[in-house]
């Protein structure tokens, strides 16, 4: 790996300083989804177990530089002690003499955590006095925050240069699991995408035809791409006005060899409510008033026999509008199928991204998966193959 991890730095006696994603939803003043606050735990563990003191760095919401009450990460405090089994000590600032006295005050094996880093103008301007002074609480610094490695911020890429850098064991998770599923994969790859938009996706789509061997498309998109193959997709959501653009990425799939897939059949409807009345048709048969939500049997079928000859799956988006029965069966199917390769060591699966995550959970699939990113746009840009600034900052 070029980056060092936890097991490459002495902790014994040192202060590290540890960025975390701890930006949870919240409702009523109580946490409603613990998922990223307990995936830290591994890594506060590891430190404490080698001798260090935890300090952990982290943004809430979006304060844009000024101290917001609501925003404030003293209010995940209770919910971050219960989930580690420790106490947790609470510095009002994430820099200056109110941060150096929080970190004083914790006793062995109590975890600090320091406020919202994005209370501070510098934060998002990465702003060089802002990171030396962050710098000055710790000995080491230890980034654990993949879904924020997109942003080149004081907090994720200035600090990293001024301490002794390592990767944490959810970030170092995230990287291996990115390695394997791109940088050097067990071929075939298959890549599903979906979502709404060819427009929000068009890097994505042109990285990815130029390094997988299937690429599924899916929701939305795919009628954009069957739109530029002269198919009626009647009502339904569609860019038309991409369709040129959708023309020049199966040009450019073509020449590298990558296999574009589109449904077969559909599922229609002439209106978008759970339960409406619909019907499977033909791709070329769906009449001018009716929208298309789904993807239709024979296409998961032939999903099926993509996937059961791939090695490695890449997953983003739904095949359809999963939010809504009974347009969530594509993407149920189709998921299940993934998770039992996987299970039966058939296929290494890694998905990311919101609406990805909450549809492999919804199918009831995710677990299967071999790895699941927590990051949104982190993942995406990685999927882009952007270089991120909080990941090269540990390169040294």
């Amino acid at each position: 790996m070029p980056w060092k991890t936890l097991d490459d730095l002495d902790l014994a006696g040192k202060t590290a300083l540890v960025r975390v994603d701890i930006n949870v939803p919240m409702e009523a003043g109580r946490v409603t989804d613990m998922t990223r606050i307990d995936k830290i735990k591994p890594t506060v563990e590891a430190i404490i177990a080698k001798g260090g003191k935890v300090i952990l760095l982290a943004h809430f919401d979006r304060p844009k530089g000024k101290v917001v009450p609501e925003m404030s990460l003293s209010h995940v405090v209770d919910a971050l002690a219960a989930s580690l089994g420790r106490k947790v000590v609470f510095g009002a600032d994430c820099v200056g003499d109110v941060a150096s006295a929080a970190i004083a005050g914790a006793g062995a094996g109590e975890v600090v955590l320091l406020e919202n880093t994005r209370f501070h103008p510098g934060e998002e301007k990465n702003d060089p006095e802002l990171a030396a002074q962050m710098a000055k609480l710790g000995d080491v610094y230890v980034n654990d925050a993949f879904s924020a490695a997109h942003r080149a911020h004081a907090s994720t890429e200035g600090l990293a240069r001024l301490l002794p850098a390592a990767a944490g064991r959810l970030m170092e998770a995230e990287l291996r699991a990115l390695e394997a599923a791109l940088g050097s994969p067990q071929r075939p790859v298959v890549a599903v995408v979906g979502g709404a938009k060819v427009s929000t996706k068009i890097e994505l789509l042109a990285n990815l035809v130029t390094r997988v061997d299937h690429l599924v498309i899916g929701g939305g998109m795919a009628n954009t791409f069957l739109v530029a193959e002269g198919i009626e997709v009647g009502k339904s959501l569609a860019e038309r006005e991409m369709a040129e653009t959708a023309r020049e990425i199966r040009h450019r799939a073509q020449k590298a060899g990558c296999q574009i897939h589109l449904p077969v059949d559909v599922v229609i409807a002439r209106e978008f409510k759970a339960g409406a009345e619909s019907q499977t048709v033909d791709v070329l048969k769906c009449p001018p008033d009716a929208m298309i939500l789904d993807a239709g049997p024979k296409t998961v079928a032939a999903l099926e026999a993509v996937f059961a000859s791939a090695r490695t799956l890449i997953w983003n988006g739904p095949l359809g509008a999963f939010e809504i029965e009974p347009f969530d069966a594509a993407t149920n199917a189709a998921a299940r199928v993934a998770a039992r390769l996987t299970r039966e060591g058939k296929l290494i699966s890694v998905a990311g991204g919101g609406d990805t995550v909450a549809a492999l959970n919804a199918a009831g699939a995710a677990e299967d998966f071999t790895f699941i990113s927590t990051a949104g746009g982190a993942f995406l840009e990685w999927m882009e193959g952007k270089d991120l600034p909080g990941v090269r900052a540990l390169m040294g």
